[in-house]
């Protein structure tokens, strides 16, 4: 312990406060991916209502990316980066004041929490590519990640259970919303936490440079069709777990106790990889965490039952987080070789990255409202699933061609 401690304390301060920022963060993520699904599927019988949500959360984000953009020429970056983290239980409060969750307002609290993670992703992002460099970004993304599936191991067991004994004892008079509530008053302490941390970080904000462009190198080009597919995916699973669990196994509690078991195992596994895997592991991982993805789908697909929900799981568990530290530590490195050959601000690299990503987001959340609303709920929970993974493995393909170009 004494070593990683001085290990972690040998890297430069601005990247120690981010991730610490980021720890403290990552007890909010769970709450806002997990339970707010949960809120809306307790208050109303549409499911295609918490897709709304995510859809709405999506589009938020790039709009956000821009106003981000201009906003830094005269605001420092730790200030918008703190918004962000502090909309995320402004969005929950704007949730929990509805009298009734219909699709404008579902839409609305959604947007709102757009805006939240279009300020937080879009500076986090900077902020790494800046307070790191390609020797470093592996373990930089390994700690991170290891503190999110900490953090997605403690926090929806805690929270389940709370919400679950909620139900079960009688609590607040049996109105289960309550504990809800006293959930969004812990995100919004806990992002005023973290906002207060993150200016102890003396970050710098990007040069004043054009940022806005249309026309890039074709290796971005590459790199934004491999975005569209990973945004094809991402609806589902920020969704599926929590809508997969409330219709198949259990309440609040079960879906608590099964991600915190699952992110048990994966917790391990992900620091082991951010210690110890190269640049050159990057393209293996990547492809390990596709199939993995793969497999939870079919799983899910075939069986479609308590069983299959909880094999998916395990999968996805897996799954995403060796995509993710795989694909942040490409997507950074060919924005370097991109920046340093066309001369441009890191940050239009950035934002054309989320408006890839929304592509590929508008898609597969798209697909699931249109199949719930207009073929069944059934057809889209169990089988739209399947059909997301196989094309998001097309992912694995394109990241080959680009690891070949960047010499990974």
């Amino acid at each position: 312990m004494t070593s990683e401690i001085a290990f972690f304390k040998s890297h430069p301060k601005p990247m120690r406060v981010l991730l610490l920022t980021n720890l403290i963060y990552a007890l909010v993520m769970p709450i806002v991916e997990l339970f707010v699904g949960a809120y809306i599927m307790r208050n109303s019988s549409d499911l295609s209502l918490v897709v709304i949500f995510q859809l709405a959360v999506y589009t938020g984000i790039p709009l956000t990316f821009l106003i981000n953009g201009y906003l830094l020429n005269g605001v420092k970056i730790a200030w918008l980066y703190s918004l962000g983290m502090l909309l995320s239980g402004v969005s929950m409060f704007a949730m929990m004041s509805l009298n009734e969750l219909s699709t404008f307002g579902i839409f609305f609290a959604g947007l709102i929490m757009g805006l939240s993670y279009g300020f937080f992703w879009a500076n986090r992002d900077f902020l790494a590519l800046n307070t790191t460099n390609d020797s470093n970004r592996n373990y930089y993304y390994g700690i991170e990640t290891f503190f999110y599936t900490i953090t997605g191991i403690l926090v929806p067991l805690g929270a389940g259970a709370f919400i679950a004994a909620t139900d079960e004892n009688n609590w607040f008079a049996g109105n289960v919303n309550v504990a809800y509530y006293y959930l969004t008053v812990f995100v919004l302490v806990l992002s005023i936490l973290a906002s207060i941390l993150v200016h102890q970080g003396n970050f710098q904000n990007p040069k004043r440079a054009p940022f806005l462009f249309f026309k890039f190198d074709n290796l971005w080009n590459q790199m934004l069709k491999l975005s569209a597919l990973k945004g094809v995916a991402q609806g589902y699973i920020v969704t599926a777990p929590t809508m997969l669990i409330l219709s198949l196994v259990g309440k609040e509690g079960a879906l608590g106790l099964i991600q915190s078991i699952a992110a048990f195992f994966s917790a391990i596994l992900l620091y082991i990889l951010g210690r110890v895997s190269k640049p050159e592991h990057r393209l293996t991982i990547y492809f390990v965490g596709c199939i993995l993805f793969v497999i939870g789908a079919a799983f899910n697909a075939l069986l479609y039952s308590s069983l299959g929900v909880i094999l998916f799981i395990l999968c996805l568990v897996f799954a995403r987080p060796l995509l993710d530290i795989a694909y942040f530590p490409i997507q950074l490195k060919v924005i370097d070789i991109v920046a340093a050959k066309e001369g441009r601000n890191e940050f239009s690299y950035i934002l054309n990255h989320e408006f890839g990503l929304y592509v590929g987001r508008l898609f597969g959340c798209g697909l699931f409202i249109l199949l719930a609303r207009y073929v069944s709920e059934y057809v889209a929970l169990r089988y739209a699933l399947l059909f997301i993974a196989v094309i998001h493995l097309g992912g694995a393909f394109m990241a080959q061609s680009i690891s070949r170009k960047i010499k990974i």
